[in-house]
């Protein structure tokens, strides 16, 4: 990774850590993905922006493998989603060989740009839902 992406991480994840994902966690209607800690094997919650397709939830990382939520993935790939308010359990897989700007533009637009924007390595991710 260049230098230029590296402080492009750094400035990203730790504002979304300590501003945005604290505000965002707290509104009602934002999406959550709950994965297990790898290292604590408490949960973690990560408001994400995506799209239910069917029993099917997308997401795009914007920082791919060096994202935690994605770390704790490859960890443990049961994960929970909330949506509008409710919870589902679910199975997360990494799909490396998916486009990930083409399947940003079947997600919601600002998410999507926000994404693009600030994303160094961007990984498509589907969770099939259980229920």
């Amino acid at each position: 990774m260049s230098r230029y992406h590296e402080i492009k991480h750094r400035v990203a994840t730790t504002f979304q850590r300590h501003v945005g994902n604290p505000i965002l966690g707290r509104l009602p209607n934002q999406p959550l993905l709950e994965t297990t800690g790898r290292k604590s094997g408490e949960p973690r919650r990560t408001p994400i922006g995506g799209r239910k397709v069917g029993r099917e939830f997308w997401i795009v990382s914007e920082f791919g493998e060096k994202s935690q939520y994605v770390r704790n993935i490859q960890a443990d790939p049961r994960v929970r989603v909330r949506l509008k308010g409710q919870w589902h359990s679910g199975t997360a897989h990494l799909l490396p060989g998916d486009d990930p700007r083409a399947r940003l533009k079947a997600l919601p637009r600002f998410n999507s740009a926000a994404v693009q924007a600030i994303g160094t390595d961007l990984l498509s991710i589907r969770v099939d839902l259980d229920e």
